[in-house]
């Protein structure tokens, strides 16, 4: 029995109200009721169930399916499901392509070892990632930024290493991030404003930044006071818990680092990239490293580099460093920034910034230029070559003109038709398909809430979606109690990555694998595991995902992925056509989740269907018991 509380009588009253509600509603614990606070003791579980639970609703829901007018039996089928058992409890933060055993056996050149390596089909676990004990509901936003439970991610060594950086302080059974830093001594707040008084950041003209080198993203957890939210990134080294401790305070980030791959972002998708002493060598391997920034930067965009070699002659004895090695670093900083044709606007303190042109006209007439890169697609990224060349501009028609369009201001460009929309640089999506899919997502998006009630009620923070087409789901959710990872399958028809950055929104490539099996001498479908800790997200959505991926990768591996980063009690909606839905539905009732299969929203005839799912409170230890059983 995995229930947490303050004594037996309040466990005893939990499940007299919880087997009321399972009379009442029908056996479906869809909503996530048994919520846990972030200190670890028990919530008033009957309270928050009347006040999240509408049992009009679950009545509402359909236990069959419809297709062509015949009742489809959802549960029908020749074998029981499979039984998925508990992983052994030391994998309770078992990521795949980011395993520290086996980054150790690759060279360290580039920090290559830090990349993703993905392990080989046979060296996959095929089993469902425990929770660490005593794990709990993290707090809502915005108190998660300040606030860990301790259970959730129990490493204690960054408070020791950093302890003068005032990035975290252990106290008692949470952590507490005071909003410090390596160079935000006195906070990010402060930091931020500096930033800001060069930076157009207060009037929703910048909307997206990438943070390279993220520590536990203190950055993107403060800019979202201003409306901005951030990619942030971070390699698991010895700090393993950086990224970790960024996504439990439900700010997004991925495990990453700049190597020798290209970054899985679109061109032209950041309105600002910032490095704050992420100890990356920016004038090395022939500025390749600043020009994969310019590659994501939005024409007109700005670069922020903040700590060493800023400011080195004033600070070398600080840093410990030679003056003329921190002199060198620097002047190469300033010659690659030159040919890239960035504007230098700010140095003050240890803080510089440069301005990425806004067309290629002002570069023109300068001496040296950067060579250029010789793809067509600047958005082909995934596993790709990083190149030490320079992306070009899109092209423009005079001085004034704004490559790739002029920039608009957020809440305005989330629902705007985007340049890469109305230029025709997505084949096949025009203005009007563009329109009616925002339209369509807005009404898809209302169904779910009559459903799950508690989708914008603030107990999901980090949501993904793992098909996101042109992000009009994000859009139609779009709160500052939430944020959205829009995940674009390499695979998929058309690449709209692009076209979700310009609505104001963040994502990131992703897709399965392909393993050569030279015995057979056929390429072999392996599913490659997202670059992020488990339990990291609170609700995940799967548009035809399964569909995409048919006949490319198992659907019991995706689906055991979706568990991996799912939180405890987090929900997920699949939506799919019936026949999908059904395989589906017979795979994760082997996971422990609970599952709700319900119509289209436009009525039962509609063959494609939605599979609501929670994913049961249990934690390592508990010989397979669930917090309902």
């Amino acid at each position: 029995m995995a229930t947490k509380g303050n004594s037996g009588e309040l466990k005893t009253r939990s499940f007299v109200y919880i087997f009321i509600l399972i009379g009442l509603c029908g056996s479906f614990y869809i909503l996530g009721a048994w919520q846990r606070s972030g200190f670890g003791k028990g919530d008033k579980i009957a309270s928050a169930i009347t006040r999240q639970t509408d049992c009009s609703v679950l009545f509402n829901l359909n236990y069959e399916t419809h297709h062509g007018g015949d009742a489809v039996t959802v549960d029908a089928s020749d074998s029981a499901p499979k039984e998925f058992q508990p992983c052994d409890d030391k994998y309770i933060d078992y990521t795949p392509c980011q395993d520290q055993m086996r980054a150790m056996t690759f060279p360290r050149e580039n920090m290559i070892y830090r990349e993703r390596h993905c392990p080989p089909e046979e060296e996959k676990l095929h089993c469902l990632i425990p929770a660490p004990k005593g794990y709990a509901t993290p707090f809502p936003w915005p108190k998660s930024r300040d606030y860990v439970p301790y259970a959730n991610a129990p490493y204690k060594s960054l408070t020791i290493e950093k302890a003068v950086q005032n990035w975290i302080q252990y106290e008692g059974n949470v952590f507490r991030f005071p909003g410090g830093g390596t160079q935000f001594p006195q906070g990010a707040d402060t930091y931020i404003n500096q930033l800001a008084s060069v930076i157009p950041m207060d009037d929703g003209m910048v909307r997206t930044v990438l943070d390279t080198g993220c520590g536990v993203a203190s950055l993107g957890a403060y800019l979202f006071k201003k409306n901005v939210i951030t990619m942030s990134f971070a390699p698991r080294d010895s700090h393993e818990a950086q990224v970790q401790f960024a996504l439990e305070r439900g700010v997004p980030a991925v495990i990453g680092v700049l190597g020798t791959i290209k970054l899985p972002f679109p061109s032209r998708a950041f309105d600002m990239a910032h490095c704050s002493r992420c100890l990356i060598p920016w004038g090395a391997n022939d500025g390749m490293y600043m020009m994969e920034v310019d590659r994501v930067l939005k024409p007109g965009g700005y670069w922020v580099l903040s700590g060493p070699p800023i400011n080195w002659r004033n600070n070398y004895q600080a840093w410990q460093r030679p003056r003329e090695e921190l002199e060198e670093e620097q002047r190469k900083i300033e010659e690659i920034a030159k040919l890239l044709c960035w504007e230098k606007k700010h140095e003050m303190g240890e803080i510089a910034i440069w301005r990425k042109r806004t067309n290629y006209d002002f570069c023109r007439q300068q001496d040296a230029k950067p060579t250029l890169c010789e793809s067509r697609n600047p958005d082909d990224v995934w596993y790709k070559k990083m190149e030490a060349c320079a992306t070009p501009y899109p092209e423009t028609t005079g001085p004034d003109e704004v490559a790739g369009g002029d920039w608009k201001q957020f809440p305005q460009m989330l629902n705007d038709v985007p340049f890469r929309i109305y230029s025709g640089s997505v084949p096949g999506v025009s203005v009007e398909t563009y329109q009616e899919d925002v339209w369509l997502w807005a009404k898809h998006v209302k169904a779910y809430k009559s459903v799950n009630n508690i989708i914008d009620s603030g107990r999901y923070r980090n949501i993904m979606d793992m098909n996101a087409g042109l992000g009009s789901f994000a859009a139609a959710l779009e709160s500052p109690k939430l944020w959205v990872m829009n995940v674009m399958p390499t695979i998929a028809e058309k690449d709209t990555l692009g076209v979700i950055y310009e609505r104001g929104l963040i994502g990131i490539y992703h897709d399965c694998g392909f393993h050569y099996c030279i015995i057979y001498t056929v390429f072999m479908p392996r599913c490659e595991a997202f670059s992020t800790y488990p339990r990291t997200y609170d609700f995940i959505h799967a548009n035809s995902l399964f569909s995409l991926y048919k006949n490319k990768c198992k659907a019991e591996d995706i689906l055991l992925e979706m568990d991996r980063i799912l939180r405890p009690e987090g929900t997920v909606i699949i939506r799919d056509q019936v026949e999908v839905i059904i395989k589906v539905k017979k795979i994760v009732g082997g996971m422990r989740w609970n599952t709700r299969m319900v119509d289209h929203d436009d009525g039962p005839l509609v063959s494609e269907k939605i599979l609501f799912a929670v994913k049961k409170y249990w934690v390592a230890g508990e010989n397979n018991a669930t917090s309902l059983e």
